[in-house]
């Protein structure tokens, strides 16, 4: 079986790195799904996503010096804009919800903020003597 540019392909991780996986294809050559390479959301562990001898669809993305650049997260379509859209249909309630839960959130973060604030210019003024001395 011939790799091009483009195909799908299956293939098994034979190896992790900090950033990214080797995976093994169906004709023996190995090639390297980078980090970026293996979901759309950011990946800080790649171990939390792929574990070694788990067998993988990816994407060749491109081949160039003999190394085969691989990805899985191309292999899945993103979900179209119309369905991960918050105001559509009955998400439009989680979406108030969030939404003042971030606001909550930003008002204790605020006031929290102020008091720290306050704290720390108390004890440095403290430290110098009272207001205004040096």
């Amino acid at each position: 079986m011939s790799i091009d540019v483009g195909s799908i392909v299956e293939g098994k991780v034979t190896g992790i790195t900090n950033f990214g996986a080797f995976v093994e294809l169906e004709n023996g050559r190995t090639g390297l799904v980078h980090i970026s390479e293996v979901a759309d959301a950011y990946v800080k562990d790649i171990n939390d996503y792929l574990k070694e001898d788990e067998n993988v669809k990816v994407k060749v993305i491109n081949i160039a010096d003999g190394k085969i650049g691989l990805s899985i997260r191309q292999v899945n379509p993103k979900p179209s804009s119309e369905s991960n859209n918050y105001h559509h249909g009955k998400n439009r309630r989680r979406a108030a919800s969030s939404a003042v839960d971030f606001e909550e959130r930003l008002a204790r973060f605020m006031k929290d903020s102020d008091e720290r604030q306050q704290a720390l210019k108390k004890s440095q003024d403290a430290k110098r003597g009272g207001r205004g001395a040096r």
